[in-house]
């Protein structure tokens, strides 16, 4: 049986005995860290050493520093060259890999720099959605007067996921928000006697915006996070190479039905939504104010002239462009794991609702200014 190896220490004299091998590591590690915690290390001798190999190499390494190492095992003829070369091997690959020293930390450097890479990755994203903006009307330009290229299959079964499918959650969630509306305006608007005006509140609110923000906010979330799945998974199993290889186009194959079936749906579902906000108002004014329905509809007929709703009808193919456009270019961006059809479908979700509402505002702010 082996000899355990130990370490010997007298004073600032180091002794190493034994044999330190693996058999004997888990004891000769905790010596070693009991040594290094004393400290004070002056003299090392090796004559004691009887076995070695790597696992006791290395403890010998953590102990004294990978530099020491290699000198004591130039300088001990007394040791056999093969444990020599075994040391020094150990000591200098050891002392390659010492991690770096970690960079000093300055908050104001890292903040700026940090702001920078971000703008910088935002100009390139930007730069890439205006690209694929172009290429996308280049091919519905270069399709229109060449019908036997229009894919109807495929656009009739996009019409049907982003419209016929959205239809319910859209009425319902407007519905909901126009009765919401309507309470509050009643609210506020009683204590100045003049809850009749709750009417063209609603009237204005849901014609002009929240009709077609509400449904385009609904199908960021809902349609354009499915358009990046579809194409990223289509790109991750390697689908749209293979359509590449066949001669056909992916842009006139999976973007421009998916454009073109968001573009027809989302002014009819914003429709939907006026509607259904404007019911919501009406049936809190009905029971809360008691305006009778007839009487609701004839101030709407009245009081609410026919360009608001014009206002908010000529919005809803411009949010349906960009949606069904930043959702698939995510898709195009996806790099075949299952983790970036994650990270991209999440992605396409936030730039769609984050450009549509920013859309939405700059729109208010010029029907404003130009008085419509």
């Amino acid at each position: 049986m082996s000899t355990p190896g130990r370490i010997d220490q007298q004073g600032d004299r180091l002794q190493i005995v034994g044999n330190w091998v693996l058999a004997h590591y888990r004891d000769l590690r905790d010596q070693v860290r009991q040594s290094a915690r004393k400290g004070g290390v002056g003299t090392v001798s090796l004559e004691g050493l009887e076995d070695l190999d790597t696992a006791g190499a290395a403890l010998l390494v953590e102990l004294l520093g990978a530099a020491r190492v290699e000198a004591l095992a130039s300088e001990a003829d007394y040791l056999p060259r093969e444990r020599q070369a075994l040391l020094e091997t150990v000591a200098r690959a050891m002392g390659a890999t010492r991690p770096p020293d970690a960079p000093p930390w300055r908050p104001i450097h890292d903040f700026l720099a940090g702001t920078g890479e971000r703008v910088e990755a935002l100009w390139h994203q930007q730069r890439m959605l205006m690209g694929f903006i172009g290429m996308t009307l280049v091919t519905i330009l270069h399709l229109l007067p060449r019908p036997h290229r229009w894919r109807l299959t495929a656009l009739v079964a996009h019409l049907h996921q982003t419209g016929f499918n959205a239809v319910p959650i859209v009425a319902l969630l407007t519905f909901l928000v126009g009765a919401v509306v309507a309470f509050l305006g009643a609210t506020v608007l009683e204590e100045f006697g003049a809850t009749i005006y709750t009417v063209d509140l609603v009237a204005y609110s849901f014609l002009r915006e929240f009709g077609v923000l509400l449904a385009a906010i609904l199908l960021a979330g809902r349609t354009a996070s499915a358009f990046t799945a579809q194409i990223g998974s289509m790109k991750a199993n390697e689908e749209i190479d293979a359509i590449r290889t066949q001669g056909l186009s992916p842009m006139e194959l999976l973007v421009v039905p998916r454009v073109m079936a968001m573009m027809f749906t989302l002014p009819l579902l914003t429709f939907i939504g006026m509607m259904s906000g404007i019911m919501g108002g009406a049936v809190v004014c009905n029971l809360s104010l008691d305006i009778p329905f007839n009487q609701f509809f004839a101030i709407l007929e009245r009081d609410i002239p026919l360009q608001h709703f014009l206002v908010g009808m000529a919005k809803a193919p411009v949010f349906a462009f960009l949606i069904a456009v930043i959702g698939c270019l995510e898709g195009f961006k996806v790099d075949g794991s299952a983790q970036s059809v994650g990270e991209h479908t999440t992605s396409s979700v936030v730039q769609s609702i984050f450009i549509v509402i920013l859309m939405d505002a700059l729109a208010a702010l010029f029907f404003m200014e130009m008085g419509w």
